[in-house]
């Protein structure tokens, strides 16, 4: 059924390729500074418990307990991450469940499922941090404009429908 539903990835994208080839080397700055023990923690303790994990089977739970018995090792695989500008390529890979949307369960038409991707905890926890300290800077250094409603805390949809009937 999955072969129905996802097409070949064929040839990379140039524009793509050139992107990869520009990351591979990490840029340094100054706002690339170590996490911290208690900043990952944080983090693990903020995902729900009870979520379905990934391809590698870790709850949240069970990644809480692991950071808790050997916080230093963890602490230190984030902070290699973050030195060598580097994803691991296994925190990228998902566990795609398709699920039929209500009525259609029966239908083979790709447009009839919602794709449910379920991410290993040590990548949501990485992508996680990294959104936290990006937004830090971004409020730190007022880069960011009023009309700014997507991926803003206490801001939603409504917000951006009243300021466009406002305007």
């Amino acid at each position: 059924m999955l072969d129905h539903l996802i097409t070949g990835d064929g040839e990379e994208y140039q524009p793509h390729k050139n992107i990869r080839k520009m990351i591979e080397e990490p840029i340094y700055t100054r706002d690339n500074a170590e996490f911290i023990q208690g900043e990952i923690k944080q983090t693990i303790e903020s995902f729900k418990r009870k979520k379905a994990p990934g391809m590698d089977g870790i709850t949240s739970d069970v990644f809480l307990r692991t950071f808790n018995r050997f916080p230093r090792q963890v602490t230190a695989i984030y902070n290699t991450c973050i030195k060598k500008g580097s994803f691991p390529r296994r925190w990228k890979t998902a566990n795609f469940i398709p699920i039929a949307k209500p009525g259609q369960e029966n239908s083979m038409e790709p447009s009839k499922y919602r794709p449910i991707s379920l991410l290993n905890i040590g990548g949501k926890v990485l992508e996680k941090l990294l959104f936290n300290r990006i937004n830090h800077n971004m409020y730190k250094n007022e880069l960011l404009i009023d009309s700014q409603y997507g991926f803003m805390p206490q801001n939603c949809t409504i917000d951006a429908a009243m300021e466009a009937k406002n305007s």
